[in-house]
């Protein structure tokens, strides 16, 4: 009696175990759904690939532009900030092109170099974009990226999509499939050897 309560019990723990290591391959199957759908079209957008050293040719504070949190036009989701306008020369092929924070930069608006931060006191936002101009003319000379084709033109000063970051992105779902992969592995060894002691035991071997 007590040997089938053992043998019940070891079934329910091989049982759950599996579940759990299926329920995490198939958790990690979704997360990379939801990667490639979502995270890697940005990587693949970012064609800045090459570094090289750009230096500074001019920076200044052009007219105020409007700025909108949202797709909708509404004032309450609109802020004004001074346009910063950076041309740099590209040293790797000596051309004078325009530099930008980031790729976001670009998709929102293109006639800046750089969006601030929402601040509610247009003075202190002033003041942060001069601060910002006062860097760039300290520096001179700094590192940025470009595309190899030159398809697109510009330069960046930083990549927001990296191939490390996308490597740090895999990583988590990765370790949650291969976890759930030894889970599974391990019940079906525990269960290889529960029927070969149970075929011997009814064999007098």
């Amino acid at each position: 009696m007590l040997g089938k309560k053992l043998v019940m019990a070891q079934k329910r723990g091989e049982t759950r175990a599996l579940c759990l290591g299926l329920g995490m391959v198939a958790c990690s199957m979704i997360m990379y759904f939801f990667i490639g759908i979502t995270i890697m079209p940005l990587y693949k957008r970012s064609v800045w690939t090459k570094k090289s050293v750009c230096k500074l040719i001019e920076a200044g504070i052009k007219e105020k532009v409007h700025f909108f949190c949202n797709e909708s036009s509404s004032d309450e989701n609109t802020f004004h900030y001074p346009c910063l306008d950076v041309q740099v020369n590209l040293t790797a092929l000596g051309q004078v092109v325009m530099l930008y924070h980031t790729e976001e930069t670009i998709d929102k608006n293109p006639k800046c170099s750089y969006i601030p931060p929402n601040m509610e006191d247009d003075s202190e936002l002033q003041r942060h974009v001069e601060k910002i101009v006062y860097s760039f003319r300290n520096e001179k000379l700094f590192p940025c990226h470009y595309d190899p084709s030159r398809e697109e033109t510009s330069v960046l000063l930083e990549r927001l999509y990296p191939p490390e970051k996308l490597l740090i992105t895999f990583i988590w779902p990765t370790l949650m499939w291969i976890g759930g992969v030894l889970i599974v592995i391990m019940v079906k060894i525990s269960q290889y050897f529960s029927l070969l002691s149970a075929t011997q035991n009814r064999t007098g071997i």
